[in-house]
């Protein structure tokens, strides 16, 4: 783990919910869809299951997709402007079996607002380590998805969606079409 355990989980998360808005491709189509994202993302605390927060998820993702491109500048104000909105007060928790972790919201407070400190403060934590160059877009050239390289080599170059598995077969059938000419 390079990491806290809550740091890699909120990147990966943040990543996640970025990626749910590609174009052409809504992954937030419905509540349900919400409802999925929550769970296989290990959400806990207030989920009201209704189009308003599925509205207010949706609206945050563009502002978690510029952390991946903004400057060094532009991240730490990005940053700090979702802790101060989010009145951020971090203190350590445990619950739900998980080891101490920081909460900077309390759980109660809207699933949004949650996603906005939890990226935040993940992003925080990269900055700090002067680790900023984990985050990355998909090298695939069709895909413009955002990724967390957590690898101890700095070696992962495409995003979860098949990308490299399609950039592979891509190489393959290059080198088969040259070698036979």
């Amino acid at each position: 783990m390079l990491f806290a355990h809550d740091t890699e989980c909120g990147l990966l998360a943040a990543a996640a919910l970025v990626n749910t808005a590609t174009p052409g491709r809504e992954g937030l189509p419905d509540v349900a869809a919400l409802d999925e994202f929550f769970t296989a993302h290990g959400w806990t605390g207030r989920h009201e299951h209704t189009e308003a927060e599925l509205r207010e998820v949706r609206a945050l993702r563009p502002r978690l997709r510029r952390l991946w491109h903004a400057g060094i500048d532009e991240l730490v104000e990005i940053i700090n402007a979702l802790l101060r909105e989010s009145h951020a007060l971090p203190q350590l928790i445990r619950h739900d079996a998980e080891p101490y972790h920081l909460h900077a919201v309390p759980r109660g407070a809207p699933l949004a607002t949650r996603m906005a400190v939890e990226a935040a403060m993940a992003m925080a934590d990269l900055v700090r380590a002067d680790e900023l160059s984990r985050l990355r877009t998909c090298d695939h050239p069709d895909c413009d998805n955002v990724l967390v390289d957590l690898s101890r080599n700095r070696s992962r170059r495409f995003c979860d969606a098949g990308c490299g598995n399609r950039a592979a077969v891509t190489a393959y059938r290059a080198r088969r079409a040259a070698a036979h000419g």
